[in-house]
C-alpha cells in the first residue's frame, strides 16, 4: 500500500452523521412599497455631415449621450491592416465644463445655540 493512501484516515462509523436541523416555515411579510419607473426611451439622433459624408453621429437617450464616428483609414493603409480597421468604439459624454447651472437656494441649516458658560 502506498504511503499516501495509508495516511488517509477513515471515519470509524459512517452512520455517525448528525441529523439535519428542522426547517421552519416563515410567515410572508407585506410587499415593499416600491415604485419602479420606466426610463425615458426618447431618442434624439443628430448627424453631422461634411461633403455628403457622415462625420459624426450624436445619440441622446434619456440622460446618456454618446458619439459615434466612422474610422477613416490612415494614409495609405490597406484593407486588413491594423490601421484600416472599420470598427471604432463609441465615445460617451461623462462630463461637461461650463458655467454653473442655477441651483435653488437650500433651506438654512438649523443650529443649536451654544451652551452658557458654567458659573464659577
Amino acid at each position: 500500500m502506498p504511503l499516501i493512501v495509508s495516511a488517509q484516515s477513515t471515519p470509524p462509523n459512517k452512520a455517525f452523521a448528525p441529523a439535519p436541523p428542522q426547517m421552519e416555515r416563515l410567515e410572508e411579510g407585506e410587499a415593499p412599497a416600491v415604485t419602479i419607473r420606466q426610463p425615458d426611451t426618447q431618442k434624439k439622433i443628430t448627424e453631422k455631415k461634411s461633403q455628403g459624408k457622415v462625420t459624426e453621429v450624436k445619440v441622446q437617450t434619456g440622460r446618456t449621450t454618446y458619439y459615434a464616428k466612422p474610422n477613416d483609414p490612415a494614409g495609405s493603409a490597406m484593407r486588413g491592416d491594423g490601421q484600416s480597421d472599420t470598427t471604432r468604439p463609441v465615445q460617451f459624454q461623462i462630463g461637461e465644463f461650463g458655467p454653473p447651472k442655477s441651483i435653488p437656494a437650500a433651506d438654512p441649516v438649523q443650529t443649536l445655540q451654544p451652551a452658557p458658560a458654567p458659573a464659577k
